[in-house]
């Protein structure tokens, strides 16, 4: 099974972890949350990422879900992807973007899928998950 680290500017990680939690009735098993607050310092920003990497790593690898392209929590995650072997995990990380309820959701519900597939299945999740509810708005 692989692990999911969420990574997100203060409070989104935790709140998103907290919705999983509400959702399902259970805190999700090998899921993290990070919050990054404003003028952290990178290496403990990064530091606390790998924490939470090595805390849902069983060898399967660890999918990264961060909230913002460009910004410092997708910037500290990509840097531990970057690092491959080099970090110790001993396993592969992917790192996604764009975070919404709907992809973790995905993500949870899809644990015993591959690494790849489960980073798949995110992406079709989080694209999918976005609707629009209610009739069309006539501008005449």
């Amino acid at each position: 099974m692989a692990g999911i680290v969420i990574v997100a500017h203060t409070p989104v990680a935790s709140a998103m972890l907290g919705f999983a939690e509400h959702t399902l009735g259970v805190l999700p098993e090998r899921v993290r949350a990070v919050d990054i607050p404003p003028h952290e310092d990178n290496k403990a920003s990064f530091d606390r990422v790998l924490k939470a990497a090595y805390g849902v790593n069983t060898g399967n690898g660890v999918l990264i879900l961060t909230d913002v392209m460009g910004a410092t929590p997708a910037n500290v995650a990509s840097k531990l992807e970057a690092m491959g072997p080099l970090s110790g995990l001993n396993a592969p990380v992917i790192v996604l973007a764009g975070l919404n309820l709907p992809m973790l959701m995905r993500c949870i519900s899809h644990r015993g899928e591959g690494l790849e597939e489960l980073a798949q299945k995110a992406l079709f999740g989080g694209q999918h998950g976005i609707l629009r509810l209610g009739a069309t708005v006539n501008q005449e």
